[in-house]
């Protein structure tokens, strides 16, 4: 588990142990493509930071080597709204790829400026 307490994605962790693995039995110095192309297509799909982060590789290499498709990937947002048993009454959760987590239990009945919050909330740093 992370120091964020979640667990990663099943994928993260399969090629983690494959890079475990070949760091373990490794004659040379120089990472395989195939494992290249396994981080490629896993930092495109959850994001460079995580995925260097998961496979223990060098954040900068692995940008070069995913591309844009890893920075579109790391830029799309998730949002999950729960209807609650109270009329008027609902939970937003937002989360960044880097983490970052805003939750809004929100009651009434007009509704804040849910575009202005989740604009400001991914436009924030972590």
């Amino acid at each position: 588990m992370s120091r964020t307490g979640r667990v990663p994605p099943a994928s993260l962790s399969r090629a983690a142990h494959a890079f475990a693995k070949w760091r373990r039995q490794r004659t040379r110095r120089k990472i395989p493509e195939g494992l290249w192309k396994r981080a490629t297509v896993l930092a495109r799909r959850h994001g460079v930071h995580r995925t260097a982060r998961a496979l223990r590789l060098n954040y900068g290499d692995l940008k070069r080597r995913a591309g844009d498709g890893a920075a579109r990937a790391a830029s799309r947002p998730f949002v999950e709204m729960l209807p609650l048993a109270g009329a008027g009454e609902c939970v937003v959760e937002l989360e960044r790829p880097d983490g970052g987590k805003m939750r809004i239990h929100h009651k009434g009945s007009s509704a804040p400026d849910w575009a202005g919050l989740s604009r400001a909330f991914w436009g924030a740093e972590a």
